[in-house]
């Protein structure tokens, strides 16, 4: 009987705690459309070339995409690729040789930084325009095309910058 008492107990609580939990958030959808994206002159090559590498495996220390692109081995390849640029090596790199542009000014083929390891522009991606950009994302991921308006890249973006010259 005592045991009997116990299961009608124990299952009274679970009922309860299944009442009280917080359901699981639904997750939202990603907006990865590129039917928006405006791009001209050298801007629009960037934007070709660089959604040419959709889907391409990320390598750390990657630079060629049969082996996989690292997230500044994607930009280095893009830009050396589409418009004969040789850029730096590392994310950091490329941002202490590029020029600042105000977020609201970016335009396609510029490039976005992102503090995503603790330091400075630790990370780079390719704007497209509309609030998109591409980049190799970390292990076990793809070349892909991600909102600037995430949480995760709005609270850890570090800035802007571009290669092209004043008015491109």
């Amino acid at each position: 009987m005592a045991s009997r008492a116990r299961l009608v107990f124990v299952l009274a609580g679970l009922a309860l705690a299944a009442c009280t939990t917080t359901p699981p958030r639904k997750p939202q959808p990603v907006d990865r459309s590129l039917a928006h994206i405006e791009a001209q002159g050298d801007g629009r090559e960037i934007v070709m070339y660089s959604l040419g590498l959709l889907d391409v495996g990320y390598q750390f220390g990657g630079n060629n995409p049969e082996a996989g692109l690292d997230c500044s081995g994607m930009v280095r390849f893009v830009y050396k690729n589409a418009l004969g640029i040789d850029l730096p090596r590392t994310a950091a790199d490329i941002a202490s040789r590029t020029r600042p542009v105000a977020q609201d000014r970016l335009q396609a083929g510029d490039l976005v930084f992102f503090n995503t390891q603790g330091k400075p522009y630790s990370h780079v991606g390719i704007y497209l325009g509309d609030g998109k950009f591409v980049h190799a994302p970390s292990s076990r991921g793809k070349i892909r095309v991600e909102s600037m308006n995430l949480p995760y890249f709005s609270s850890r973006f570090e800035g802007a910058r571009t290669v092209f010259a004043q008015g491109k």
